[in-house]
């Protein structure tokens, strides 16, 4: 019975990787916002891959303030919490100011991405990017062991039309497509701008609903295209 049940965790599990090598959109970490974005755009039919280093996906809400499971959000987050079924209390002396739990946040989150469609492969590093006709289409991942012990593990890629980087303030994605692709950002340098502190503004106020409008949006013109140019 060992045998089988080993068996059946591997096949299951390459069955899923084989099936999303490639994808419609494919998101680097694992936060709020990119399981927000994974539901959302799992929603509207894309196929959407979530990429996480760390075991336990859902960022850093887990621990709430000094690993007191709470935390505040205003009345403009209420509508994504409640499309993912995830409760919240007014705060009676802070009027449009309300408290969750966090651990019902991350854990609720992660099963309103699942269960739109999306998937998660948690403990998976990505190590650089696929950039071709002047576009990043693709990621380069291995195991997040694998790069912490600096062994020498060749590593896969996947394919992807779009690819979200949900690393928050680090922006590792988009710090390499800026350093090794040589891409230019629409800002006046070019480049990332801000220190970390702005970093967490900006981290503050995404909205991933925002970022799967616009990618779902960005794949139907150019799925239209294509069969444009298919027709020609």
């Amino acid at each position: 019975m060992e045998n089988l049940i080993s068996a059946a965790i591997v096949s299951s599990f390459n069955a899923k990787l084989i099936n999303h090598l490639q994808v419609d959109v494919a998101i680097v970490g694992g936060g709020p916002s990119a399981l927000v974005a994974a539901k959302y755009l799992a929603d509207a039919g894309v196929k959407t891959a979530i990429f996480e280093r760390k075991l336990a996906p859902g960022g850093g809400t887990w621990g709430g303030g000094m690993l007191f499971n709470e935390a505040v959000v205003q009345r403009d987050a209420l509508e994504i919490l409640d499309d993912f079924g995830i409760g919240t209390q007014e705060i009676a002396t802070a009027p449009g100011y309300f408290t969750l739990d966090t651990v019902e946040m991350a854990s609720g989150l992660i099963f309103g991405a699942l269960k739109s469609g999306a998937k998660i492969f948690n403990a998976v590093s990505v190590e650089d990017v696929v950039f071709k006709n002047n576009e990043i289409n693709g990621l380069v991942i291995n195991w997040t062991p694998v790069e912490r012990l600096g062994m020498h593990v060749d590593p896969l890629v996947v394919v992807a039309q779009r690819v979200l980087d949900g690393t928050g303030h680090p922006s590792e994605i988009i710090n390499l497509a800026t350093k090794k692709a040589q891409i230019k950002l629409d800002t006046p340098t070019g480049g990332i701008l801000g220190g970390k502190a702005d970093a967490r503004r900006v981290r503050r106020s995404l909205d991933g609903r925002k970022h799967a409008r616009i990618f779902s949006e960005s794949l139907r013109l150019r799925n239209e295209r294509k069969q444009r140019n298919g027709r020609l």
